[in-house]
């Protein structure tokens, strides 16, 4: 979250400085100096600016290098219950910190193997935060090698957008996809689930999904298995 981000959610509430420095717990000055970007946003305050003024995660910043985490399943659980997903609702008195959807997304994306619990909220991310930073999701995607898997994950949002009605959602992740399919790489891969065995590929090869065989995706997901994605 940068300083001009903190200052277009403070007007977007229609709140003068000393009226958000006072709900926010902070002096005048000092929101003063974060949103001139002379003083950076710790952590600290960009849970209250989110918790206060209702800024969506998707300007929360994005890092520069990524890492893979040692426990990709359990922060990815935890990091879709602070965004809302459904699917782990019952995480959502230990949340932790929102991170931005799109950094999580990759995170997922990026890892040779997830929990199925995980994989079905990726969906979700990309038909809810529309608005993700593509962007940076489709570099670093390219760069790692996972256009397939993103390509895949849109479409099926995009199947969740029409199946929810909304058109409009649609017709911006199906834009996405056309972009990404012009980078579809020729070699069959898994979503997620790269130790799966030599029959299962050879089983999924013959019984996947047209959505998958558009993206040379060894896998059995749609978006009607997805049932938490528009709850």
């Amino acid at each position: 979250m940068t300083g001009q981000d903190l200052r277009n959610a403070r007007r977007r509430r229609g709140w003068t400085q000393h009226h958000a420095a006072q709900k926010l717990g902070m002096t005048q000055a000092y929101l003063s100096m974060l949103e001139s970007g002379r003083r950076a946003i710790s952590r600290s305050a960009t849970r209250r600016v989110l918790r206060t003024l209702d800024v969506p995660p998707t300007t929360l910043p994005l890092p520069d290098q990524l890492q893979r985490p040692a426990a990709p399943n359990e922060l990815l659980r935890d990091d879709l219950a602070a965004l809302g997903y459904p699917g782990f609702a019952y995480l959502q008195h230990t949340r932790r910190m929102q991170r931005n959807p799109a950094q999580v997304l990759f995170t997922a994306l990026n890892e040779p193997d997830l929990d199925m619990r995980v994989v079905e909220g990726l969906p979700w991310l990309a038909f809810t935060f529309t608005e993700l930073a593509w962007d940076w999701l489709v570099k670093n995607a390219k760069l790692h090698d996972r256009q397939n898997r993103l390509g895949f994950t849109v479409t099926l949002a995009k199947e969740l957008a029409r199946k929810a009605g909304d058109q409009s959602r649609a017709d911006n992740l199906s834009q996405r996809e056309g972009l990404l399919q012009e980078s579809l790489l020729a070699k069959d891969g898994t979503y997620c689930h790269d130790s799966m065995t030599q029959a299962e590929r050879d089983w999924l090869r013959q019984h996947r999904a047209s959505d998958a065989r558009k993206w040379n995706m060894l896998s059995d997901l749609n978006a009607e298995y997805l049932t938490h994605a528009v709850a």
